[in-house]
């Protein structure tokens, strides 16, 4: 069986180009044919043909019927005003070789394929081929015992892979992807051919047009929605996979809601400024939300919205509630704080439910007493909440579930959703989401890399309510990192949590990763040092020609990100460092925090303020179980930082590195040149 790119067409083309795919799906799986998609561009080939061998042929399907095909020879004799058989056809074809602008010396061949028409009144109805015109095949082509063979079409010689690639990106132009949306290092061989945007490959590319056909009449999955799940590793491409996907179906189904959800304000302005790029414009048909920020976008209005608490005020209370109820138990505030967040991120629990509930995964064990003490606390903070008129942010999703199960809010309903960093939504999140899909033949698409959030914690997809089997694909190739970073990464996260399982893990592929410099650490003997040295790093990159935005600063706090802002604008001018948080895209040095890092990308990246991380792990205050907990959670945070640099990663540290990370660089491959 051919390798065919998509699998399946969406039912709405035209009989003959089905027919012809269903034809060419059956051929030998030494042939590669890619359907032309992009409904932007609509006068083009249908297929492309590649073999093996890198041969080529490009196939225009014709709907043209037996009446249509004028014996040549007749047409000689009559004035007939109407367009020759064929001309359509061939016009396409030569118009797009003009297009790809193609050597005189690469072979191309290209061919028309009338499936209505018989071979021989073809033949007929052209007096001759002319040197670099289209072959003309009739329906017997589709016949597998007719004697003609596709093979008879190609090419004697293939084609440099360059120059393949070259009319890929004309054929289509849905998955290319501009230069300026990547940290891609240009390879010398590329620019050659004039070849400056890159395509996605083949995986990226299956993962963008699996199950495209949506309409009603298609295959309808359990609870009325199609289901797709893209887990990959960091780097490959899952934001590009959601985008490309997005704009495909956005152009084939013009009649269709859709909403594009992220867990944080930089990746959902970077993900708006991409499409933008892409489409021109934002399109009113796409809302593109945070998860929160789309609660309170559909806040029921009876209901006035109060601001959650900060993160500083939210602990005082919590440790108000432990010292009321808990001081005397076993039980940490640490642990409290922790078992709230995970209860607010379920779906609403009472205390029976509460004491039966399965907390695999949570990092720390409670007995039956513990559970009862614990769910005392839980309600204790609440009504210390209710007292103040106050809220945190996991009681928005909840309480907007509650107004819709009581019917005092209608959320919107959507035909088709694309979740970003999937890997982050609590379970609430998911189920509420399907609540805003439409009854039937909706699409919840989502991408994620299990290692960075809830699948590392035992939880599946399944526990969210989502049936993954069959519907997920699984990508472990990197292209915006090197070789020495994703091994850094890789090998600090396995260090760290040695008792995970190769299956807890998403696993790189290391083959044919570019090489480049290994992670560097910078130690320094004060906060303040840190910051002016990380300022002093930026202006040397500037100094050098590095552009703006090819700098993100990840810092481990808030305070820390405005005071490295600060400094950086002191040198070097106002705005020149901005948050993500507050702004889209554009010429500035980002700077943000850990948490807000996750799902954005830089040729170079800082992190910055580790020892905060490092320093909570070694708390007294700590149980064992905790201190796991928050080992486990920092290496992740540490693991996604990692990987947001493409070719340079910076970290730096205030006082002496800890034995970890010096572990670290001691089983790497840095020739002893990475700390300074």
């Amino acid at each position: 069986m051919a390798h065919m790119m998509p699998e399946t067409l969406p039912t709405v083309l035209p009989g003959e180009v089905l027919k012809t795919f269903k034809v060419l799906k059956a051929l030998p799986d030494t042939f590669y044919i890619w359907h032309h998609l992009a409904p932007w561009q609509s006068d083009a080939p249908d297929f492309l043909m590649i073999t093996h061998e890198g041969k080529a042929l490009l196939v225009k399907v014709s709907t043209s019927s037996t009446t249509q095909a004028t014996p040549a020879a007749q047409l000689l004799l009559i004035d007939d005003d109407r367009l020759p058989f064929g001309a359509a056809e061939t016009a396409i074809l030569t118009t797009f070789l003009e297009k790809i602008q193609l050597p005189d010396d690469v072979p191309l061949e290209t061919i028309t394929i009338f499936p209505n028409v018989p071979h021989k009144q073809v033949l007929e109805s052209r007096l001759k081929r002319a040197p670099g015109e289209p072959h003309w095949a009739g329906r017997e082509l589709l016949q597998p015992d007719s004697g003609i063979k596709w093979e008879d079409f190609f090419p004697p010689r293939p084609i440099e892979v360059a120059w393949i690639e070259k009319i890929r990106q004309c054929f289509t132009p849905e998955v290319v992807v501009p230069a300026e949306m990547t940290v891609r290092s240009p390879h010398p061989r590329r620019l050659e051919a004039g070849l400056t945007n890159y395509l996605l490959d083949y995986n990226q590319e299956a993962a963008v047009k699996a199950d495209l056909d949506i309409e009603p009449d298609g295959q309808a999955l359990s609870n009325d929605f199609r289901l797709n799940i893209i887990n990959g590793v960091a780097g490959s491409g899952k934001t590009l996979i959601l985008l490309y996907r997005l704009r495909l179906l956005y152009h084939l189904y013009p009649n269709k809601q859709f909403l594009v959800l992220t867990h944080n304000r930089p990746l959902s302005h970077d993900i708006q400024s991409r499409f933008s790029r892409l489409e021109g414009h934002l399109p009113d048909r796409i809302e593109w939300r945070t998860f929160n920020a789309w609660c309170y976008h559909h806040w029921p209005r009876q209901f006035p919205w109060v601001d959650p608490l900060s993160i500083r005020k939210r602990e005082r209370i919590i440790r108000a509630a432990w010292q009321n109820t808990l001081a005397d138990s076993k039980i940490t505030e640490h642990m409290l704080l922790s078992e709230i967040d995970w209860i607010k991120d379920q779906l609403p629990l009472d205390k029976e439910s509460y004491l039966t509930a399965d907390r695999r995964g949570r990092g720390f064990s409670l007995t039956a007493e513990q559970r009862q003490q614990m769910w005392a606390a839980v309600e204790t903070y609440q009504q210390m909440l209710e007292q103040q008129g106050a809220l945190d942010w996991g009681d928005v999703p909840q309480r907007l579930w509650k107004c819709f199960e009581e019917e005092k809010v209608e959320l919107p309903q959507y035909d088709i959703v694309l979740v970003d960093e999937a890997q982050f939504f609590a379970p609430l999140w998911v189920n509420l989401i399907q609540k805003a899909l439409k009854p039937q033949n909706s699409h919840l698409f989502l991408v994620a890399d299990p290692t960075q959030g809830f699948l590392g914690r035992k939880a599946t997809w399944k526990s969210l309510g989502l049936e993954a089997r069959g519907r997920s694909h699984l990508l472990r190739r990197s292209y915006r990192t090197t070789r020495e970073i994703m091994q850094f990464a890789t090998l600090f996260y396995r260090l760290r949590l040695s008792a995970e399982t190769d299956e807890d893990i998403l696993a790189p592929d290391m083959l044919n990763m570019p090489d480049g410099a290994f992670p560097q650490v910078i130690s320094l003997t004060s906060a303040q040092d840190e910051i002016a040295r990380v300022a002093n790093e930026v202006t040397e990159f500037l100094r050098q020609g590095y552009p703006r935005n090819h700098l993100l600063i990840l810092h481990a706090n808030g305070e820390g990100c405005q005071a490295l802002t600060q400094a950086i604008d002191h040198r070097l001018g106002k705005n020149t460092a901005m948050d993500p948080k507050e702004t889209y895209p554009g010429n500035y040095v980002r700077v943000t925090t850990l948490n807000a890092g996750a799902g954005l990308e830089s040729p170079i990246v800082f992190l910055v303020g580790l020892r905060e991380l490092f320093e909570e792990e070694q708390s007294i205050r700590l149980s064992d179980d905790e201190r796991e907990e928050i080992i486990r959670d920092n290496t992740r945070k540490v693991y996604m930082a990692a990987t947001r640099a493409g070719q340079r990663l910076v970290f730096t540290y205030v006082g002496d590195l800890p034995e970890m990370l010096k572990q670290v660089f001691a089983l790497s491959p840095n020739d002893g040149k990475a700390v300074k």
